[in-house]
């Protein structure tokens, strides 16, 4: 073949390959895969009440349109919803999808294949009750969430923080006694963190993070009950080594959150432009007026202060030393709730709970916070709305920024749980998922329907 036939040959082939592409995504634009769920009453994320029964029409990941009377073409895949209630996928804001019984059984029992596998399992337990989202904040997971988020695996959409962050003799510093000043550490060996001091390891752990797909930095800046090298009265980390991670955080449009308890580790990581905190259980009413008044976020933790360590004397491997902070913890917890509601503090539900005890216990977490005067609504827009507001604040580091969550609306992504019950009147109704969550939907794409 000459010059010339070669020429007029791939010039032929460039026509056919471009109209090929051109012929396909005409025809992905016509047959978009679409569902129609019918005769629901709709919550939508934010009111006080249900809708009147209305049509919800899905198209690929996204709500198209909600109304009566709906046309769509024949082949539509077409759904009764008996007149039962809608609600937005739940939002847990507190995972650690990958410990499951905690960092030690990961670092000491388990290589990370084995507690890989561990996980799938309870990625598909947290799409089972309903969360088809979760805010991982710290662990191995990484990898995980990418492999969700690119449809390899089965589980909620994860929005996950990497490694914790932590200072030696901090709340993740899980290293023995024996361990010297700079060692490999084994908590970073294992994905589960870094140990880090100063602005030099914060600045290239929170950049590492961040580099393998975090949407948000996870510090601990104060201790914690069951940790043993800080104790719970401590104060972790300097304003400027806050200062560095919230720099890197911004620089990237996303936020940091801190594992906190009490007055001088909220404020010194609010001092440094921290917007979001995990537990804060020992916190003043003061401090929470200034979370309020700054838009700082409180991430709660209910069944792990309020149930939990009611009774730590049944934890039966805690020392002395251990249940005394848990009581302390208990009693703080329950004031600190009644504040963060008195304020209308912006509040979202988040488990902090995890291994086979709690895998199936999300809800309980949500459910708990009527135990401390919340109301119905105020319960389920932290799983929800309030929650998906948080996770916006996750910018351009957002891997699902082309849809709404946490509201039913047009444009919003389709993440929807049929309800035989109303939530609105009884908050219990979350904790029977087993037999009142009768259909679940994660992206447009159907996990269960026993309709």
């Amino acid at each position: 073949m000459n010059l010339k036939n070669t020429l007029l040959s791939k010039a032929i082939s460039k026509v056919v390959i471009t109209a090929a592409i051109a012929v396909s995504l005409s025809s992905a634009a016509f047959s978009a895969e679409q569902t129609l769920i019918k005769n629901v009453k709709i919550w939508d994320g934010t009111a006080s009440k249900l809708s009147k029964t209305q049509d919800v029409l899905i198209e690929g990941e996204l709500i198209k349109a909600i109304g009566t009377g709906l046309k769509v073409a024949a082949d539509v895949e077409v759904i009764d919803g008996q007149g039962k209630t809608m609600i937005p996928g739940l939002i847990d804001m507190h995972a650690h999808l990958c410990l499951q019984e905690g960092m030690l059984v990961g670092r000491d029992a388990y290589d990370q294949m084995a507690m890989g596998a561990r996980t799938a399992h309870s990625l598909v337990e947290y799409l089972d009750q309903g969360f088809t989202t979760a805010r991982d904040v710290g662990c191995n997971v990484l990898g995980i969430a990418k492999a969700v988020n690119n449809g390899l695996l089965i589980g909620p959409r994860i929005y996950p923080a990497g490694g914790f962050l932590s200072q030696t003799g901090g709340h993740a510093d899980t290293g023995s006694f024996n361990d010297m000043p700079g060692r490999i550490d084994d908590l970073e060996r294992h994905g589960f963190g870094y140990i880090v001091d100063g602005k030099t390891e914060i600045r290239r752990a929170a950049r590492q993070n961040l580099r393998s797909g975090a949407t948000h930095i996870k510090l601990m800046a104060g201790g914690g009950v069951a940790s043993e090298f800080d104790p719970i009265h401590t104060t972790q980390f300097s304003v400027e080594e806050f200062e560095t991670a919230v720099e890197v955080a911004k620089d990237y449009g996303t936020y940091v959150t801190v594992h906190a308890y009490h007055d001088r580790s909220v404020n010194r990581a609010i001092d440094a432009g921290v917007r979001v905190i995990e537990h804060n259980f020992l916190a003043s009413e003061k401090t929470i007026k200034r979370m309020k008044k700054e838009g700082v976020a409180l991430s709660a933790q209910a069944v792990m202060s309020l149930e939990a360590f009611a009774n730590p004397e049944s934890i039966t491997f805690f020392s002395a030393d251990q249940k005394a902070k848990a009581k302390s913890v208990n009693a703080g917890a329950t004031q600190m709730f009644k504040w963060a509601l008195k304020h209308d503090l912006l509040i979202v539900t988040g488990g902090d709970m995890f291994g086979p005890a709690y895998n199936g216990r999300q809800a309980d977490n949500m459910v708990w916070m009527k135990t401390v005067g919340a109301t119905p609504l105020q319960i389920m827009k932290m799983g929800t709305s309030s929650a998906a507001e948080v996770l916006g604040w996750s910018g351009g580091m957002n891997p699902y920024k082309y849809g709404a969550l946490g509201v039913i609306k047009k444009g919003a992504y389709a993440d929807l749980i049929l309800v035989d019950g109303n939530p609105l009147k009884n908050i219990n109704v979350l904790n029977e998922y087993k037999t009142k969550f009768k259909l679940i939907i994660k992206n447009g794409q159907v996990h269960k329907n026993t309709l």
